[in-house]
């Protein structure tokens, strides 16, 4: 705008109300039209654009296809005007009662930390608008944003709820990404400069308005748009080609990790489950998906990534129903069950407060209701002998139990042992760290089998989130995976890239191919505990009865299933059977979860 413009509080048929701050591609007023009477944005791109004749004939033939733009969460391009040699934009206004309007930016300073569920709601409503921007063409390309961050994520600050809209779309490809990223890269330095007490000239604060008052924001802004760029954004001969799309779904999910865990991602961060034990829905998959360095594994529409995206017909539908399970009410002592002498009085200390931490659920197979061949006549004395058992239907876990599962449950537990001061686990033997009383999980190793868990602890936990440990049927049953006859859960013969055994350590789980019923590592890894006492000539007992055998009745020892990371190959047969005390904790030791299915 001119010195004129400026005085008179005048750009064409607006009247200039105040000034809402500089962005990266010029200054950002809130007017109102003379006649109308209504509140605008007007978006004033800089002179030199205005001078420049190329930027002319692409802002004149491309400005037009974002008017075609009608979101509810797309700030609609209302108006293209030109006054005084001066091109600006006039958008609605999303302002109150007192003509105050609020980005997400001023909408976290005033909030601070957001809840769960708002924060879904941001994303939900933001996913949808670039879905929908992403699906329009523009010339050649689909309509890319390319300058997403908290400053153009507008909120209607007459609404309750959060109501979001985006703003800015398309401006990016119109004044073209090299300017873009050529002015962010001066601004950051001009501000770093200014800071460090540099003497740059009259033309610097002439840029700026007087005395640069607002300069801390305006370094914000830049250092924000800067964080919310793409890698290939930021690389060498980047043309408006080579950031497509895809470079939006990163922004989005930069913005989506800051509001989670209120720091931008840098280098090797860490997931938002491992900074907040509180979240109850499972962000990091949305995460990774968004955050993934290479493009082309990036998804391509967001919203179904929040479950908003509408069955489409022909769409592959999932092989078995959302598992139905009621999660009974929380128990402070769940190992009470397993207390057999009445005639001592049991100490009940006083009750500690109830922490609501919700578990992270796993994902479960269905095997259906059948008769399996279980044990062996070729391998040790107690799997003979071989022999047919009935089974009822039942589900199990596609993956053992993970840390970042089983810390949830300390947690809630208030620690490693319940008020009865018996074992869950033995966090020397895990991956697990108790710090300032503060558990955490060592770096890498959230997404690994939990281990040194006792029985006692696999059990509690399975009651828990609603389930129960597989008996040792059940278990043998679902590692053939339906192959009769076979030896592993793979056929005949292991190898070495089909399992995690003869090694040095756990994997992540899901790190090898599942066998024929979707089960992963249901051989090495972890021993995984199983419901049974165990009983070294059980098996001619089970040949008797063979519904349903749930083991002894009574025993010493806990049936262990599954061979671990350093067991030998020998070791990850279906039909082997190992046992040990129901209170030893030790690093191969873990386990996954069963119900019952009617």
């Amino acid at each position: 705008m001119s010195t004129q413009q400026v005085q008179e509080k005048v750009l064409g048929d607006y009247s200039i109300v105040k000034e809402l701050g500089q962005g990266m591609l010029g200054k950002v007023f809130l007017a109102q039209h003379r006649f109308l009477k209504k509140p605008f944005v007007l978006k004033v791109l800089p002179e030199e654009l205005s001078e420049n004749r190329a930027f002319i004939e692409r802002f004149e033939k491309e400005v037009a296809m974002l008017g075609t733009l009608d979101h509810p969460n797309i700030a609609k391009l209302e108006n293209v005007s030109c006054a005084d040699g001066t091109y600006f934009l006039v958008s609605e206004a999303l302002v109150d009662g007192q003509g105050e309007s609020l980005n997400l930016t001023q909408y976290l300073e005033k909030k601070g930390a957001l809840s769960e569920e708002e924060i879904l709601s941001i994303a939900v409503q933001v996913a949808a608008g670039l879905d929908d921007a992403h699906q329009k063409n523009f010339g050649d390309e689909p309509l890319v944003h390319r300058g997403l961050k908290f400053n153009n994520i507008l909120l209607d600050p007459s609404s309750e709820k959060p109501r979001v809209k985006i703003g800015d779309f398309g401006l990016s490809r119109i004044v073209g990404i090299g300017s873009v990223l050529a002015r962010t890269y001066r601004n950051m330095w001009e501000q770093i400069a200014f800071k460090a007490g540099f003497e740059l000239g009259d033309a610097l604060l002439d840029s700026y308005g007087e005395g640069m008052g607002d300069t801390e924001k305006l370094r914000d802004s830049f250092y924000q748009y800067y964080c919310f760029l793409a890698p290939e954004q930021k690389g060498r001969g980047v043309t408006t080609r080579d950031a497509d799309a895809k470079a939006d779904v990163y922004s989005f999910g930069i913005m989506l990790y800051y509001l989670l865990v209120g720091v931008f991602p840098e280098g090797f961060f860490p997931m938002p489950s491992e900074c907040n034990l509180e979240l109850k829905r499972d962000w990091d998959s949305v995460i990774k998906q968004c955050l993934n360095v290479d493009p082309d594994k990036r998804p391509l529409l967001l919203s179904g990534l929040f479950g908003q995206e509408e069955e489409r017909e022909g769409a592959p539908r999932p092989k078995l129903k959302p598992q139905e399970l009621t999660r009974p009410e929380y128990e402070s002592n769940p190992s009470a069950v397993f207390q057999t002498d009445k005639t001592v009085a049991i100490y009940t200390p006083k009750k500690a407060e109830v922490k609501e931490i919700d578990p992270l659920m796993t994902e479960m197979i269905v095997v259906e209701a059948g008769t399996f061949l279980r044990g062996s006549n070729d391998g040790a004395r107690d799997e003979m002998p071989r022999h047919a058992v009935n089974l009822s239907s039942f589900a199990i876990d596609i993956h053992s139990i993970t840390n970042e599962q089983f810390v949830r449950f300390l947690t809630a537990m208030g620690g490693e042992k319940d008020v009865n001061n018996n074992d869950i686990i033995r966090l020397r033997d895990s991956r697990i760290r108790k710090n300032a009383g503060k558990l955490t999980i060592e770096s890498g190793y959230a997404k690994h089998p939990v281990v040194g868990v006792t029985w006692y602890g696999a059990m509690a936990y399975a009651k828990w989130v609603g389930k129960r440990l597989p008996t040792e049927a059940e278990w043998e049953a679902a590692a053939y995976g339906g192959l009769e006859g076979a030896q592993y859960p793979t056929g005949e013969d292991m190898e070495r890239s089909q399992a995690n055994f003869f090694s040095s350590d756990t994997t992540a789980v899901m790190s090898y191919p599942a066998n024929e019923y979707g089960l992963f590592d249901i051989a090495g890894n972890v021993y995984e505990w199983c419901m049974d006492w165990y009983g070294y000539h059980y098996y001619e007992t089970s040949l008797q009865e063979p519904d349903n055998p749930q083991g002894p009745a009574q025993g010493v020892y806990r049936v262990l299933r599954g061979g671990c990371w350093k067991s030998l190959k020998e070791d990850m047969r279906c039909s082997h059977r190992h046992r040990n005390n129901p209170g030893v904790m030790n690093g191969t030791y873990g386990f996954r979860c069963a119900a019952d299915v009617t």
